[in-house]
């Protein structure tokens, strides 16, 4: 059974960095599709940055040169850094995963495995 499990969520002034912290069970795929979403209050969930099996990323402008997604395959987690973090970052942080994909993508609706968020609350 595939779990997710996200931790290193909390609550930093602006300007501020965070380092999240997916580590994945029960999944062992050669090829894989894991990515980072973010849902705040009162808005749909969107995608912040993904990684392929081959370590082909991919980010949203709104993230972009401020989070860095990496895997470490040893340990099996997913990492999210987060720096220069604003108020308009605070949100629940989610990890999911998916097998092999097309094209690995921050689209919601292509991933079938999640964990339970973790939240980052930035203040000003």
């Amino acid at each position: 059974q595939v779990q997710l499990r996200e931790s290193g969520g909390g609550s930093v002034q602006s300007g501020g960095s965070l380092r999240l912290s997916c580590e994945v069970s029960g999944y062992t795929p050669s090829s894989y599709c894991m990515g980072w979403f973010r849902q705040a209050p009162g808005k749909e969930r969107e995608g912040v940055a993904s990684i392929d099996s081959d370590g082909n990323t991919r980010y949203s402008d709104s993230v972009k040169g401020r989070f860095t997604i990496s895997q470490d395959s040893g340990k099996n987690t997913l990492d999210l850094q987060i720096n220069s973090l604003g108020p308009e970052d605070t949100a629940m942080y989610y990890c999911a995963a998916e097998r092999w994909l097309p094209l690995c993508t921050i689209i919601e609706a292509d991933f079938s495995y999640w964990g339970q968020g973790t939240q980052v609350t930035v203040s000003s």
